[in-house]
């Protein structure tokens, strides 16, 4: 019987083979972001949402009217501004974020949801991109927008605070016998002629009684005239003249605006002039300066009532703008993130 030994004798002498086994090759590293779709996704945004903003502005000037009745009313405008804003942001962004998906670079062996966040990441990236690139194109044009509410808020609100103020650089020199500044109205009141008083008579002067004083023969040539007799309503007396008259009472008034009433030493003084002035009893003057002091207080809270309903009007509105134009710009990012999508789907076909 063959043995072991002879079985392999019989055998053909193997020889050993080494399969070398070459690795594939090395695919080149996929960026996970591709900025140069970022930045042209951003720039499309930017220059559509500058086109739509200058449209807008045209079709809401072309709307409003300084007369009344005409144009639309102020809430129609508001809320028009507010959809036009928002369709600006869905169209600018929605457009930059699908070209940011649609030009990127085609991503191989990627996941499903890894694919659908760098879409998403992307669309965003370009909304940024496109926000910061409009603002600071047009910080001038969004300044005065935004800023238009605050400007009139203290511009308003600074009027309340300096009306006593120009009331008081109207008693100033400029003040003393012009007609310049809002008191000078009120000083004009005081020294109105006296309406109550009687009419002087009209025509001839009456003849003479019989046995009356002959008329006073007409002065001889050398002889000096007697002084001629003051009218009703000129000055009494030695005093201070007209113009510097008006500028007491500017002082007295003004001062008398940083109290809450008139001293009764300068309301009794005041109602001397005015009654030396214009005829009137002491009565009747002393009336009206108290009178007068009444409607101008009157009007100066009236104007600070103003001033501060202004004021408060321009607060909310630019709170309101504010509110607004936050929502409008989430509205966008979304927008471009989701438009972003849509875009890379597209890409991977």
């Amino acid at each position: 019987m063959n043995t072991r030994g002879d079985y392999a004798a019989s055998e053909p002498h193997a020889t050993a083979t080494v399969a070398v086994v070459t690795p594939p090759p090395v695919a080149p590293h996929d960026s996970a972001t591709s900025w140069g779709a970022i930045f042209a996704g951003a720039a499309a945004a930017a220059a559509l949402s500058l086109v739509l903003l200058i449209l807008g502005v045209g079709l809401g000037l072309s709307s409003v009217s300084p007369w009344s009745y005409e144009g639309v009313s102020a809430e129609a405008f508001g809320w028009s501004s507010i959809a036009w804003l928002t369709f600006t942001a869905i169209a600018a962004s929605g457009l930059g974020g699908y070209l940011a998906g649609r030009l990127r670079n085609k991503w191989s062996n990627l996941h499903g949801d890894e694919t659908y966040f760098r879409d998403t990441a992307h669309g965003f990236l370009s909304w940024s991109v496109a926000t910061l690139l409009t603002a600071g194109l047009l910080t001038t044009a969004i300044g005065g927008v935004l800023g238009a509410g605050a400007k009139v808020a203290g511009a308003t609100a600074g009027a309340a605070a300096t009306t006593a103020g120009g009331l008081a650089a109207a008693a100033g020199p400029a003040a003393m016998g012009g007609d310049n500044g809002d008191l000078q109205y009120w000083v004009d009141g005081l020294f109105r002629a006296n309406p109550n008083a009687p009419a002087a008579p009209m025509g001839p002067p009456p003849a003479p009684l019989a046995g009356a004083a002959s008329p006073v023969p007409p002065p001889q040539a050398g002889a000096v005239a007697p002084p001629p007799r003051p009218m009703p309503g000129a000055e009494r007396g030695p005093g201070p003249g007209r113009g510097d008259v008006r500028g007491e009472v500017n002082r007295i008034v003004v001062n008398s605006l940083k109290g809450d009433a008139m001293d009764p030493a300068d309301t009794q003084y005041l109602a001397q002039l005015v009654a030396n002035q214009t005829g009137m009893s002491q009565a009747e003057a002393q009336a009206r300066v108290t009178d007068m002091q009444t409607r101008l207080r009157a009007s100066l809270e009236k104007a600070k009532n103003d001033a501060k309903q202004a004021a408060d009007d321009a607060r909310k509105a630019t709170a309101y703008a504010a509110l607004w134009l936050f929502i409008t710009l989430l509205i966008g990012a979304f927008s471009a993130s989701l438009f972003a999508t849509w875009g890379g789907r597209r890409r991977d076909l």
